[in-house]
């Protein structure tokens, strides 16, 4: 039986709530989802209400609000759509990662099962998107959350790879880029300044990292790394 899509406004709110909820638990508030929409609270409480009356969300009065099953589930696919499609646009149309987030914002509403279907026998179904996010399966199951350690909180002489990378700042993504910091990539932490720079050796060289970078970046310890990161030992040197 055929249903009508939930519209793009539903979609983002959705998988904002998604994403929050993984960051810090529920419930969650709503002026923390406007402020990660950029919406103002009126127009987000309006969307609220629209997905409370579809049985998307549950809400508590001055608590916030929680995904249902039938709200993750959505949540979950248009993640599914976005981080697809964000490979594709890495791989085949060699965008730079950087751009990759905002194209496949705009892309993910408007595609079929059976595009999404091609899209992911195209890549080979991948487990990672080019930001290192895990990439959920055609079950729309929520993918696992792995235990992982920001950068910032590494100590010096640590050895650890760059498993995930914040897909929020264009800027602080094409600086990464440009100096070889991204998923897979083995660093040794050479320095912890008290000033907020984190000193990196990658591939030979010294990088430095402003701490605000640094937490955005999503490390793991050499031994931890599951096979669906491929490692770049080469800073390992």
């Amino acid at each position: 039986m055929t249903q009508m899509s939930p519209s793009p406004v539903i979609e983002d709110t959705l998988k904002t709530i998604y994403h929050l909820q993984q960051e810090a638990g529920p419930p969650v508030g709503t002026s923390a989802i406007a402020d990660r929409l950029d919406k103002a609270q009126a127009t987000v409480t309006s969307t609220l209400d629209r997905l409370e009356d579809q049985e998307l969300i549950t809400r508590e009065p001055y608590q916030g609000c929680e995904l249902t099953d039938k709200g993750r589930t959505v949540a979950v696919e248009v993640l599914r759509h976005h981080r697809l499609l964000e490979t594709y646009l890495a791989d085949h149309l060699d965008y730079p990662w950087e751009q990759v987030h905002e194209e496949a914002d705009r892309l993910e509403h408007h595609i079929s099962e059976e595009f999404e279907r091609r899209l992911a026998e195209t890549l080979e179904n991948p487990r990672r998107d080019p930001h290192g996010d895990p990439i959920p399966g055609e079950d729309l199951e929520p993918p696992n959350q792995d235990p992982m350690t920001p950068l910032s909180a590494c100590e010096v002489g640590d050895r650890v790879v760059i498993t995930r990378v914040s897909d929020r700042n264009e800027d602080d993504l094409a600086y990464l880029a440009d100096v070889g910091i991204t998923p897979g990539t083995a660093v040794h932490i050479v320095d912890v300044a008290p000033f907020g720079m984190i000193t990196l050796d990658v591939d030979g060289t010294e990088q430095a990292i402003p701490e605000e970078v640094a937490t955005s970046i999503r490390v793991t310890s050499l031994n931890d790394v599951d096979d669906s990161v491929s490692v770049d030992h080469r800073g390992d040197a």
